[in-house]
């Protein structure tokens, strides 16, 4: 019995060693995604005028440092644990100012149609309460979003994906601070 309970008490531990927690969320270290395993990369908060908006996290098959390297790994995540209520607005105008940052205009004509169909998408999910989880999955050659699990939509293409996902890493990225911690540094 003392051999089983400290057995128990072991296993907690390390569950516990295991996961990351950012501004009082608990993020996994590990998730599936297509049926891979991916780890977490790293985390970070996200604020804009002195508010925590959310918590970003960068999940992948393995630790990258670079921007070029999480992008050249498949699948990968970004996931946004939200800190507080967000209209659709706020969350179109943060995610199509993140694209005009970190993209070349030309690469946004041309990617038009998935960028419409994000705005559509994330229309679609109104206004995403805290304690919400978007992911952003790049997975069988298109990014799925999901909201708490439930699937909101797929847009095809790496290049689509590679754009949003510069988003956080980016030249000119969200939050730099954030950059940073979602590639491992502090």
């Amino acid at each position: 019995m003392y051999r089983f309970a400290a057995a128990c008490l072991l296993c907690a531990v390390c569950a516990a060693a295991g996961a990351a927690e950012v501004a009082g969320v608990r993020l996994d270290d590990q998730v599936s995604v297509g049926g891979k395993a991916l780890v977490l990369n790293g985390a970070g908060i996200r604020t804009r005028f002195l508010l925590k908006v959310y918590v970003g996290s960068l999940y992948v098959p393995q630790k990258a440092t670079t921007p070029l390297a999480v992008l050249e790994l498949v699948p990968r995540r970004v996931q946004l644990n939200l800190l507080r209520d967000l209209t659709a607005k706020q969350f179109v105008d943060a995610l199509m100012e993140g694209l005009e940052d970190n993209n070349a205009a030309e690469d946004l004509r041309t990617l038009k149609p998935q960028t419409d169909e994000l705005v559509r998408i994330m229309q679609s999910i109104g206004e995403a309460k805290e304690g919400s989880v978007i992911a952003l999955d790049y997975v069988d050659g298109g990014t799925r979003i999901t909201q708490d699990g439930a699937l909101r939509g797929t847009i095809p293409g790496e290049p689509f994906n590679k754009a949003l996902f510069r988003i956080w890493l980016g030249d000119r990225p969200a939050q730099a601070d954030l950059k940073k911690a979602m590639l491992g540094g502090s």
